[in-house]
């Protein structure tokens, strides 16, 4: 027994938005075949509907049904020719590509201090001198010198963390060949270590809280 009314994937039209499936692009279809203008309004209303309906959870986002006819438009390739209480989608617009984004700039160098210590040395040397800004350099460095920890695991003299933030502030903080001091490395290392302990320890909590249920 052979079935010749079949019909394939491969063999149908493209959907151009394939979230709404094939009935909707047949109804979009089939409106944009409707030659009479007042008919072919009303098939419009009654897609929007529709489409409303399969996403209900969006009806309370601000300028939904704006979306919902700009996508009934761009399902018909622009070919609609509908009354719509919104400005009509461009075709233009829509192909043109889109602006290149700018990639984060890594300083594959000290990498392991990340972009946020980069952006807060960027932040200090905007602040004006006194005693907040020494408090805020002297917390950046000890938060690098952490950092280089984590990377390091073993220990860092302070002179590399100031040499360092020296490099990345393009010279416009100097605490190079200063008696201040960081932290100590073995306080900062047992903080890093005492919070990968809890962790630890909740994840075994938790396991063992699930031992014994019966799993179904």
């Amino acid at each position: 027994m052979f079935f010749t009314d079949i019909e394939y994937n491969t063999d149908r039209p493209h959907l151009i938005i394939p979230e709404y499936g094939r009935h909707i692009q047949k109804m979009v279809d089939q409106a944009v075949a409707e030659q009479d203008p007042e008919k072919r309004n009303n098939q419009a209303k009654s897609i929007i509907s529709v489409m409303g309906n399969l996403n209900p959870h969006l009806r309370d986002v601000a300028d939904f049904q704006h979306k919902l006819w700009d996508q009934l438009f761009i399902i018909s390739d622009f070919k609609l020719d509908v009354d719509s209480p919104f400005e009509k989608p461009s075709i233009d617009v829509l192909r043109e590509a889109p602006a290149k984004l700018n990639y984060p700039q890594n300083y594959p160098k000290y990498r392991f201090y990340g972009n946020n210590i980069k952006r807060m040395i960027d932040q200090a040397t905007t602040w004006e001198d006194g005693d907040k800004k020494d408090g805020l350099v002297l917390t950046i460095a000890n938060h690098m010198k952490k950092c280089f920890l984590n990377w390091n695991k073993d220990t860092v003299d302070d002179q590399v963390i100031f040499t360092h933030l020296f490099e990345l502030s393009d010279g416009k903080i100097n605490l190079q060949g200063s008696d201040q001091a960081l932290r100590n490395s073995s306080i900062l290392l047992k903080t890093k270590n005492r919070f990968s302990d809890n962790k630890t320890h909740s994840y075994k909590k938790h396991n063992n809280n699930n031992r014994g249920r019966k799993r179904y």
